[in-house]
């Protein structure tokens, strides 16, 4: 809200923003060198927080990492078992096939197991992409940090 000033002849004029500002200025009865303290506090603050808020997103990022990863190591192992089952159904096929045919459920039963390890392993590894998938870069950081600019100058209508 500006309230209008008078020049030195008397003549009336609207007071600017810029006159506002150094009217207040004038009445905090500060020096510049203490403002120019506190500007650069408060820069030191922003920047401190912006490492913090950094900090927090790589940990988030890292525990999902994490987690991809370990699902990843457990479609690895459920696929290696997978392996074994069907080198045991390929080993009692091949005797039943060879030997007798007294108990041929024996290969079937190594191919229902292998099967089952093949599921388990195809759902663990959809998982850990799935979580792979979630891992995003440090989005509040760049979208806090891109509006320091515009703050510094005075401009923070611009972020909006």
């Amino acid at each position: 809200m500006t309230s209008p000033t008078f020049d030195n002849d008397g003549a009336s004029r609207a007071q600017t923003p810029e006159d506002e500002s150094y009217a207040r200025y004038r009445a905090e009865d500060r020096s510049l060198g203490e403002i120019v303290s506190d500007v650069m506090d408060n820069a030191s603050t922003l920047v401190k927080q912006e490492v913090e808020l950094a900090k927090a997103e790589v940990k988030q990022q890292v525990t999902r990492a994490g987690t991809g990863a370990g699902l990843f190591a457990g479609a690895a192992v459920a696929a290696l078992m997978m392996l074994f089952a069907l080198t045991l159904a390929l080993w009692w096929a091949l005797s039943v096939a060879i030997g007798s045919q007294a108990d041929p459920a024996l290969g079937l039963g190594g191919l229902a197991t292998a099967g089952i390890w093949l599921v388990i392993a195809a759902i663990l590894a959809l998982a850990g992409k799935s979580a792979f998938n979630k891992i995003k870069g440090l989005e509040q950081t760049t979208d806090t940090v891109s509006k320091i600019p515009n703050a510094a100058t005075g401009h923070e209508e611009k972020n909006r």
